[in-house]
């Protein structure tokens, strides 16, 4: 999967996600993967679920991964970063 179906969450509002969720599907992608780490989790979730019951509705979770990765902290150590990976097809 390519970066051009992948939404990565930060910290904008819940729904510029669902809205670039949305731009995704419209644009004929058939698969699209919600990517987020540390706190945005809840925020991945929240994008998935909006988008699937409100928006879309022919659209659903196929996989959800999640994952542990080491970041880097700022004095030289790593810090562990839970990470989570959804991916929501559309059944047209």
């Amino acid at each position: 999967m390519d970066d051009e179906n992948t939404v990565f969450i930060g910290s904008k509002e819940t729904m510029n996600y669902v809205m670039a969720t949305m731009e995704q599907f419209n644009r004929g992608s058939d698969e699209i993967v919600i990517k987020a780490r540390g706190r945005a989790i809840s925020k991945a979730v929240d994008v998935a679920e909006i988008t699937k019951n409100r928006f879309l509705e022919t659209a659903e979770i196929i996989d959800i991964i999640t994952d542990t990765e080491e970041l880097e902290d700022e004095g030289g150590g790593t810090t562990n970063v839970s990470s989570i990976e959804i991916t929501m097809e559309n059944k047209k």
